[in-house]
């Protein structure tokens, strides 16, 4: 208390709400409770963004009668109490809410509702809802212990500035990820054009990999890759090796991001295969989900699990163009058709090279895994940006929810005062 700013001071949010109320959900045995035009939402709908803008689906003036469900006008707070415990939005929408929200009515004239959010979304108040979480089945907090949550409240137009300067950097952390998004639906579209018509605008024909260009061949994929070796345990055991397992692949960036290092010896039962700089290694267990990564130099000559497949390029063959060219959608559906084991679904090395694949000539293989590594290469910059950005934003909410960092003499460009 006594490190907090001079004109700031510390309450409940039960104190600050003028009103707090939770929800419900009509019948769905009443049609006509679904057919009208009123949001309405359940907590799994609340996301990492600040504002509310719409709801899941919509219901009847009736169904607000005839139900426990409540409207929380726009320009007040939604606090999930149960699914997604202790996520908080501001509502921009008039929007009914289900029992797994919280509604939060305030005065805007003397807490700013985007500060109030952001607030309730420092550590603090995230571990004092962690640490009161109730239920066996379906863990949540009471409205009662919701409203004991402490929270520090500056002077209105500093509680403004602290919200607009939180709000910028979260729009640019958003920006950074519509990139992203934007970013891999481009590499989509050019994987499924690449694969199917090629660079030279080709006539195409159609094989048992779908339509390619004419001067394409279509081939297993065990005829543009070599045989691959395991490690020796009776002359590498005491070798340090950097292990990779199925849980160091990135399904967001396809990349080996963490490996463990261990004496061979040492190393879990599965550490078996070598890899090379240029390996593709892809995931045999449950090869739906898509692990596969292109090995670094930085992971030449080390290990990876037997729940890999290793594949090598010949020398004749693009590697960068093997990566690809299985992570294709039309290579997944492949072999989701005949993985086996309905609890651990998996495909055998074997099955993974018997796959058909489009195999252009070398050059035109090298030109397509640059135009889509450029795309990789984006989203990583992005990724990278967002990252920076999300570290940026979690020091300031701290320091500027308490004080540490004040902005009432800094220059704002596009802040308005009132």
């Amino acid at each position: 208390m006594s490190s907090l700013p001079r004109n700031w001071t510390s309450t409940k949010l039960g104190k600050v709400a003028k009103e707090m109320f939770g929800g419900g959900t009509p019948s769905t045995k009443n049609p006509s409770f679904w057919q009208g035009n009123i949001p309405w939402l359940t907590s799994k709908s609340l996301g990492d963004a600040i504002y509310l803008t719409a709801g899941e689906k919509t219901i009847s003036e009736e169904a607000v009668r005839k139900s426990a469900t409540h409207i929380v006008p726009a320009g007040n707070l939604i606090f999930a109490t149960r699914v997604g415990v202790g996520k908080v939005v501001v509502t921009k929408i008039d929007v009914a809410i289900s029992q797994d929200g919280t509604g939060i009515i305030i005065d805007p004239t003397e807490v700013d509702p985007t500060f109030l959010a952001y607030q309730l979304r420092t550590e603090s108040v995230q571990s004092f809802v962690a640490q009161n979480k109730r239920g066996a089945t379906i863990q949540g907090i009471t409205r009662t212990s919701l409203q004991q949550v402490d929270v520090i409240i500056p002077p209105f137009t500093e509680q403004r500035r602290i919200a607009y300067v939180l709000s910028t950097v979260q729009t640019a952390i958003e920006q950074q990820e519509r990139l992203i998004k934007l970013t891999r639906e481009l590499k989509s579209a050019l994987m499924h054009k690449l694969f199917t018509e090629g660079l030279h605008g080709e006539k195409q024909k159609m094989t048992e990999v779908g339509p390619v260009p004419e001067s394409w061949d279509v081939t297993e994929l065990s005829d543009m890759i070599e045989d691959t070796e395991q490690v020796n345990m009776r002359t590498e055991s005491e070798r340090q090796i950097k292990y990779i397992d199925v849980s160091s692949i990135s399904r967001e960036h396809l990349l080996v991001e963490a490996t463990a290092e261990y004496l061979l010896k040492d190393a879990p039962g599965r550490a078996r295969k070598k890899v090379k700089a240029g390996d593709v290694i892809f995931a045999t267990v449950r090869p739906t989900l898509l692990r596969v990564a292109h090995i670094s130099e930085e992971l030449n000559n080390q290990v990876c699990s037997t729940a890999f497949c290793v594949l090598r390029a010949k020398e004749d063959v693009s590697d960068k163009y093997i990566y690809y060219v299985v992570q294709r959608e039309q290579f997944i559906k492949q072999l989701s058709a005949i993985e086996s084991g309905a609890n651990y679904p998996a495909v055998t090395d074997r099955q993974v090279k018997n796959q058909k694949i489009p195999k252009p000539k070398y050059d035109e293989q090298v030109k397509i895994a640059e135009i889509l590594d450029a795309c990789d290469i984006k989203v990583l910059q992005h990724a990278k940006k967002r990252k920076i950005l999300e570290e940026l934003f979690r020091t300031l909410l701290h320091q500027l929810m308490t004080g540490q960092t004040r902005v009432n003499d800094i220059d704002l460009p596009g802040f308005a005062e009132g």
